[in-house]
């Protein structure tokens, strides 16, 4: 259920900026057609930060009806709000969802005993299973793996997606929290090499894209066929660099759109669409990964 290739799925919305209800059961299809192991809905890539509470809520529970327990979705119900996160967590209980996903607090720049509290309170409101998200890279704050595994001997924390792109960090988490604990990695670019280092698999933004591909390879990762798994590794690259050119998800909403996969690319403000200089960029990396 945790492991495996999981996708950080996009909330697709209309050119007017409602969410397209129609659009999303077409990816959760797509998802489950390509053997996709898990969906994420309403993480950073679903555009967490820009929808209301009643619309995060309304698309997650919306996935799970369109995934139709045809494959498990985990909810994103991070914010920098203690408060905040303990509420979607709720919010979430007896749903059927398969866990949350909840990001390090933003912005405020929390200590790491002020993470752990967090996360503790978190975990000690709900009894649905907790995966840790370490992204510093726009939160600013960095989960230390001694955090991790203070955290970890909560029984309903599971996991961690890092997406540090600090290969190490799978060695060191092993080592801190022990073999049960689920290691993701978050960050496409050194997915491979982190379930080749002893990962359980990603959370990714290329699996929107390569959905088939990825889950592919990661099985074939996790069943040590390594050769195999970095020659699909090697075709996708392009998509693992490129669809990162401007802040995600802008790129990847540009390009499912230019698949036919969602039916606009519309992002909320501040966000806006794939700046033009950069869509022929991103265009080619679809055709050199097959997908277009």
């Amino acid at each position: 259920m945790f492991s495996g290739s999981i996708v950080a799925l996009v909330t697709p919305m209309d050119s007017s900026g409602e969410v397209d209800y129609a659009s999303l059961k077409n990816l959760v299809d797509f998802h489950v057609d390509a053997g996709a192991d898990a969906i994420v809905s309403v993480g950073t890539t679903g555009e967490s930060a820009t929808v209301t509470v009643e619309e995060h809520i309304k698309i997650v529970l919306k996935t799970l009806e369109f995934a139709d327990g045809r494959i498990p979705v985990i909810a994103g119900t991070g914010a920098n709000a203690t408060h905040e996160a303990i509420t979607f967590s709720k919010m979430f209980a007896g749903s059927g969802i398969a866990g949350c996903l909840s990001v390090v607090p933003y912005y405020n720049k929390p200590s790491q005993e002020g993470l752990y509290q967090h996360f503790k309170a978190i975990s000690e409101s709900s009894e649905l299973p907790q995966i840790l998200y370490n992204v510093p890279g726009r939160t600013v704050a960095d989960m230390l793996p001694e955090t991790v595994a203070r955290l970890s001997e909560f029984e309903n924390i599971v996991g961690i997606k890092d997406a540090t792109g600090d290969l190490d960090r799978v060695r060191i988490h092993r080592e801190l929290c022990g073999e049960d604990f689920i290691l993701l990695s978050g960050d496409d670019f050194t997915g491979l090499d982190f379930v080749a280092a002893g990962g359980h698999g990603v959370i990714s933004v290329t699996n929107n894209i390569a959905a088939a591909q990825m889950a592919k390879m990661i099985k074939l990762a996790l069943a040590g066929e390594m050769d195999e798994a970095r020659s699909i590794n090697e075709k996708i690259m392009p998509l693992h660099k490129d669809l990162f050119v401007e802040a995600n998800p802008i790129p990847v909403k540009w390009a499912l759109h230019e698949m036919g996969l969602i039916a606009d690319g519309t992002l909320r403000l501040p966000l806006t669409t794939l700046d033009a200089k950069l869509q022929p960029k991103v265009k080619q990396a679809l055709v050199d990964a097959g997908v277009l």
